[in-house]
């Protein structure tokens, strides 16, 4: 299936749900949108699987048929059913019953039966609870089939379900949807999501613009800096992941550069975040046994594995990427002026935890590793223990590159924001600024990174490269000297200087310009002295009268 048809698919699902939403929030209806493009999915890749499993017992129901194979399978071998659920744990690590399949789902809206709403909250339990790895547990819990929202009684929320679900059935059998389809479409629909859901949109997407910049300088450091040669990724992060987009565009970069990742881990506060983000991952085709999200807050540091006190075994990783939420306000208790990864920095103030986040995901970070953090411009120059943090982190040599942006690329804030580069152990003695901040195509609604925007700085970036009010290596006594600010105006002037007047020149154009006055003026009064009217004088031609 080509990129052009990936975004066709996307437009017809974004087109019924902008269609069949109503007067519900984008928001709310986003989560039955994708859950049920998720339990197409989920369905697809267990009928594969047990089409395998069962091999030629797998019944044949011929083409143009509503019938679900399993179903008939089930209905054949009712005493064989329970050891072949067992298989499918083993090998998909989740099941699903014939009657809670995609296609006996879709049939059921076709028909508008009434059992529909049950059917769904009996299938999504089952899938929750049977199965065998905990990614699948609770995935549809932030899914109220019961919702008002979808209809005062249990009639009208079977209905609207099953107007929904015969829409999206419809829509998608227009294409061949494999998994790479389905996962487009489902980014697609969370970005468009997040454009109808204006500030809400920063807690769970990063426009895909600004990914694919993250996405890229982690990428550029799994390189071999001599060879150029691709390295593995054991461990890439991001300890806000919102709904995953993040992490995928970073798996999909490294590998197409030619590189591989053992494992990607997220974390994520929001509950309902958290469920898209798992379904996100299963949905790209990566297996459970490939990531980790976790629910739980970043800041107190509520994931296990991450309190783990054998260093030994405490995880560290190769890349960490991350969009916390901008200038968050948090609550800087005693306890976490003694947390180990606040310790020897301070804590930020109440008002933001940006560098908090910030010094969160450091601590975690190999000391090989490349860590790019999307921040507010604050950070870059406010006082107080924002300072104080910013000024060690400078002069431990852990700054690497200071990226500028554009203001309003976000759908949840208009203010220009920052990437931040961080090294435990980076090598050139001064800090890359890259003013990207002009360079822009302006939108409707958001301004807009095109690719030749993203490819300038990244060249820049990976060359280290220094050109005119756009990039300029700085050296920390410069740095030292503007008292650790590293406003990006400071170090690259944006002012353009007055172009200089080549005074030869432009004496010989105007020469020229006399020239070709004296030759009208004459013969224009050649035309006056044959009509007998008054000539027009020598002297300067605005000041004549006819």
């Amino acid at each position: 299936m080509t990129d052009t048809n990936h975004k066709q698919l996307g437009n017809t699902l974004w087109s019924i749900a902008d269609q069949l939403r109503g007067a519900m929030d984008a928001d709310d209806f986003r989560d039955y949108m994708l859950s049920f493009l998720f339990l197409r999915y989920l369905s697809d890749n267990y009928e594969t699987a047990a089409k395998k499993e069962l091999g030629k017992d797998y019944p044949d129901v011929g083409g143009g048929t509503r019938k679900v194979p399993l179903a008939l399978w089930y209905a054949a071998n009712p005493d064989d059913t329970a050891e072949f659920e067992k298989q499918m744990r083993r090998k998909v690590h989740y099941v699903i019953q014939p009657a809670h399949l995609w296609n006996s789902i879709a049939n059921m809206a076709r028909t508008q039966n009434g059992e529909l709403l049950k059917t769904l909250q009996v299938g999504f339990k089952y899938i929750e609870e049977q199965s065998f790895e905990s990614k699948f547990q609770g995935l549809f819990s932030e899914i109220d089939l019961s919702s008002p929202k979808l209809g005062k009684t249990y009639a009208d929320r079977n209905t609207k379900l099953c107007v929904i679900i015969q829409k999206i059935a419809e829509g998608l059998n227009e294409f061949s949807t494999n998994i790479d389809a389905l996962g487009d479409a489902y980014e697609y629909l969370i970005g468009q999501f997040a454009a109808g859901s204006g500030k809400k949109a920063g807690e769970f997407y990063t426009p895909q613009q600004i990914s694919d910049i993250l996405s890229a300088i982690v990428t550029l450091d799994s390189q071999e800096p001599k060879t150029g040669t691709k390295k593995r990724l054991e461990s890439v992060m991001d300890f806000a992941c919102g709904s995953g987009s993040l992490l995928l565009n970073v798996r999909k970069k490294v590998a197409k550069a030619g590189g591989t990742i053992g494992k990607i881990f997220g974390q994520e506060k929001n509950i309902t975040t958290y469920n898209l983000a798992r379904m996100n991952m299963l949905l790209h085709g990566v297996k459970d046994s490939e990531f980790e999200i976790f629910h739980g807050d970043t800041l107190l540091n509520e994931w296990d594995m991450l309190r783990e006190l054998n260093p030994a075994k405490k995880p560290f990783f190769d890349a960490i990427v991350a969009n916390p939420p901008f200038s968050y306000r948090w609550e800087p208790t005693d306890a976490l002026a003694d947390d180990v990864r606040f310790k020897s920095h301070g804590l930020a103030p109440k008002s933001a935890a940006d560098f908090a986040f910030l010094l969160h995901g450091f601590h975690f970070l190999k000391d090989e590793g490349v860590m790019a953090i999307i921040l507010p411009h604050g950070v870059l120059f406010r006082g107080g223990a924002e300072e104080k943090i910013r000024t060690k982190l400078l002069k431990d040599g852990h700054i690497d590159t200071v990226i500028g942006l554009p203001a309003n690329l976000f759908y949840s804030t208009g203010i220009p924001v920052c990437i931040l580069v961080l090294k435990k152990c980076k090598k050139p003695d001064d800090v890359l600024f890259i003013n990207a901040a002009e360079h822009f195509d302006k939108g409707k609604r958001q301004n807009q990174l095109k690719p030749e925007h993203i490819q300038k700085i990244i060249d820049a970036y990976k060359n280290r490269t220094e050109e005119p009010r756009y990039s300029r290596r700085v050296e920390m006594a410069e740095i030292e000297k503007n008292d650790f600010n590293l406003n990006i105006s400071r170090y690259i002037s944006t002012a353009v200087g007055e172009e200089e007047i080549d005074l030869a020149a432009t004496h010989e154009a105007l020469v020229e310009i006399e020239k070709d006055i004296k030759k009208a003026r004459d013969t224009h009064n050649g035309f006056l002295k044959e009509l007998g009217l008054p000539l027009l004088p020598t002297g300067n031609v605005g000041s004549a009268k006819a």
